[in-house]
């Protein structure tokens, strides 16, 4: 009696740790644009950024040398490519993009990147465009045009934002296509922290080219960006990144990749709730022209041929969060 008891629980338990982990990826991954808005409302972006990563990447990269993980060379290489298209310009450009853009639309421009991915993929010959994929595609493409004539017809500065987050989405997209191709730990927890330590080390250093050291006055940072910035290292990065890594190692990567979905939809709510961002109609039909594209562009992923989809399968493990 006592051995089925404790399979039930044990059993019990690891369902526990899987709700809390997809809760991790779907709820604090869609929170943390709204943090992010908060932290660089008085610490500049790319500082905002680089200490995020430097702390959150310092604390993994601890972690995963207190296991046993050795960094080579060509770790340090290939994460320096990685990090250099995921951070320094994928999260460099959300972040500075977000003191001009919405949290909210700003989830929804960066839901862009599995099309970017597609794109890319069948650009390089690692995959095939389905006839459902294309019609994704081709909705996702209505999508960002709706997001953006806000701001068209309005005649804001803002589409500069919105331009720069999209520009980082696609560089994230690309990271995620060159990444197979490099010589990453194959531990998973060090390799999500040795391109975090890289990205970091290049924001930090790209902060101090532009200036925004000399510009940072300490005295002027609220409470709020503090919470937020806290927010996001603890939450935002070595959390939400840890119950990634775990659940990558327990799930299909497809099923743990419906963050994607979930993302938008909870930075939207999140924006409109708690820092009073407009909820219009317009924005409604955007989120829903954008998340159906990436329900088709899955969809049509696993419509191809196996030895086709098999690339972007591998890369699934490093969709976008912020």
């Amino acid at each position: 009696m006592i051995v089925p008891n404790a399979k039930r629980l044990a059993h019990h338990g690891d369902s526990l740790k899987m709700l809390l982990a997809f809760a991790a990826i779907y709820l604090v991954w869609g929170s943390t644009y709204l943090a992010i808005r908060y932290a660089v409302e008085t610490i500049p972006p790319l500082v905002t950024a680089g200490i995020r990563h430097c702390v959150a990447g310092g604390s993994l990269l601890a972690w995963a040398y207190a296991r046993g993980f050795r960094a080579r060379r060509e770790h340090w290489i290939a994460g320096s490519i990685v990090g250099a298209l995921f951070f320094l310009v994928g999260h460099g450009t959300l972040h500075w993009a977000e003191q001009h853009v919405a949290s909210g639309l700003a989830a929804l421009l960066i839901a862009t990147e599995p099309m970017f991915i597609l794109a890319l993929a069948w650009a390089s010959g690692q995959q095939k465009i389905s006839r459902i994929s294309a019609i994704g595609l081709a909705l996702g493409v209505v999508g960002v045009a709706i997001l953006t004539g806000i701001e068209l017809s309005a005649k804001n500065a803002s589409l500069l934002g919105m331009l720069a987050v999209l520009v980082g989405s696609l560089a994230w997209a690309a990271g995620v296509v060159v990444s197979p191709k490099l010589h990453l730990p194959t531990d998973a927890l060090a390799r999500t922290a040795v391109p975090l330590v890289c990205g970091a080390v290049m924001l930090l250093a790209a902060a101090g080219i532009t200036g925004e050291f000399r510009g940072l006055h300490w005295s002027a940072i609220s409470l709020k960006s503090l919470m937020g910035l806290g927010y996001l290292i603890v939450f935002g990065s070595i959390v939400a990144f840890t119950a990634y890594t775990w659940l990558l190692q327990r799930c299909p990567p497809a099923l743990v990749a419906t963050h994607t979905y979930a993302n938008p939809v909870v930075a939207v709510l999140l924006g409109w709730l708690l820092a009073g961002e407009s909820l219009t109609v317009r924005v409604a039909l955007a989120s829903v022209a954008i998340l159906a594209a990436i329900v088709l562009i899955r969809r049509g992923e696993r419509a191809v041929e196996p030895h086709a989809a098999a690339p972007v399968d591998k890369i699934e493990s490093y969709e976008q969060c912020a």
